[in-house]
């Protein structure tokens, strides 16, 4: 029976995954095989010895210290792209409220005061003052184009948009999801300097901090729409809210309110609802589920942030998972210790991340747990366990 400790509210779509007969699922749980939580702040928190995996119901792992959890052997899975439409449905309405002035104009509308008569002339004389810009022809600046932001880039071109991208990490795979008539920039600043919006799609690390400041805001184009739905921080509030009054920013959309913006003029701010949709946190809590069971039950890697991609189908052997430091010999080390123990290699897999490696061995006989400690004990191995 696996132990899952759940930290948020996960969604009942992703925990009818898990099946009761193999799995107990708890907010309050002793000794976890695996966490699961959405934004519950994991930094400061003790880690149970017991714990083999955790998975984030969403895409974002700020929240979880990845780095301590790679030192413990422990992979730490996402769900990329489940919450995408949700959040390209919000950058196209960010899009929408800031080009057509809505939001000014409903808090217009909704502190009229007379009878209708004299409100209808209110409406007639105060509409010039909201008159907006269309879509089409436009030109949207996309930084990061995975599947949020390849959705926004297309959802875009679909509207009539000219669209400009940048992502040197980029994958093949992406690549040919994106649309054709998505250009290429050959860094932020070409792509700052060309764009009439810009939507940020990037995890917040050192090299996106205040991607926007305010030496990036002088090559823009005046009158510039920005929207963030991606993280707090990559954007310079300030610069921008000092922009926004000299006249060079027209609109700012973003997620993520502060007392700075949250009542400053031509500044839409939302309480982080990129992902808030039923559907996002059903994909979210879905995709994480499967990951984890696939890890727990077979050892299957998938939408890890710290653990290379592995798979290997089963065979009729019986199955070991080895996780090590990224060094020489590691692989004869195991097999030795194995062949030791009387055991014959069916199959074996063995792939790295950086300062990680992970393998996976099906052997002809059952593992004894004197093998299993002898791997454990082999200088570099992290954790090891028998499925």
């Amino acid at each position: 029976m696996y132990k899952i400790l759940t930290l948020n509210n996960i969604s009942v779509a992703g925990l009818e995954r898990l099946p009761r007969d193999q799995y107990e699922i708890a907010s309050e749980i002793q000794h976890p095989d695996a966490i699961l939580l959405r934004s519950f702040k994991m930094h400061d928190m003790e880690i149970p010895p017991t714990l083999k995996a955790v998975g984030r119901a969403g895409a974002g792992v700020n929240n979880i210290p990845v780095d301590k959890m790679s030192a413990m052997g422990i992979p730490v899975f996402n769900a990329p792209g489940a919450n995408a439409n949700a959040v390209k449905e919000l950058v196209l309405t960010g899009m929408l409220l800031a080009a057509r002035n809505i939001c000014p104009a409903w808090d217009f509308a909704r502190n009229l005061q007379g009878d209708d008569a004299s409100i209808g002339k209110q409406v007639e004389a105060g509409k010039k003052n909201f008159g907006g810009f269309e879509l089409p022809g436009r030109t949207l600046g996309v930084v990061g184009l995975g599947a949020i932001g390849r959705q926004v880039a297309n959802a875009a071109v679909s509207l009539g948009m000219n669209v400009i991208g940048f992502d040197p990490g980029i994958t093949v795979e992406g690549a040919w999801e994106l649309s054709s008539n998505v250009k290429k920039a050959t860094s932020v600043d070409d792509l700052l300097s060309n764009v009439d919006f810009v939507t940020f799609h990037v995890p917040l690390v050192d090299a996106t901090k205040n991607m926007i400041n305010a030496e990036r805001l002088k090559i823009m184009k005046d009158k510039v729409v920005i929207l963030n739905f991606a993280r707090g921080g990559i954007v310079d509030d300030e610069a921008v809210s000092v922009a926004i009054k000299a006249g060079k920013v027209y609109a700012y959309v973003c997620d993520f309110p502060s007392n700075l913006l949250k009542n400053h003029e031509r500044v839409i701010t939302l309480p982080h609802l990129g992902a808030s949709t039923q559907e996002a946190e059903d994909n979210c809590a879905i995709m994480v589920a499967d990951e984890v069971r696939e890890y727990l039950e077979n050892g299957t890697i998938r939408n890890s942030v710290n653990f290379p991609e592995v798979f290997m189908p089963r065979t009729d052997g019986y199955r070991i998972a080895v996780v090590n430091s990224n060094v020489p010999n590691m692989v004869g080390q195991i097999s030795t210790t194995l062949a030791d123990g009387g055991l014959n290699i069916i199959d074996m897999l063995n792939k790295s991340r950086g300062d990680l490696a992970y393998t996976l061995v099906d052997v002809d006989q059952p593992v004894a747990g004197s093998v299993l400690k002898n791997i454990e004990a082999i200088d570099g191995v992290l954790a090891v366990r028998s499925l």
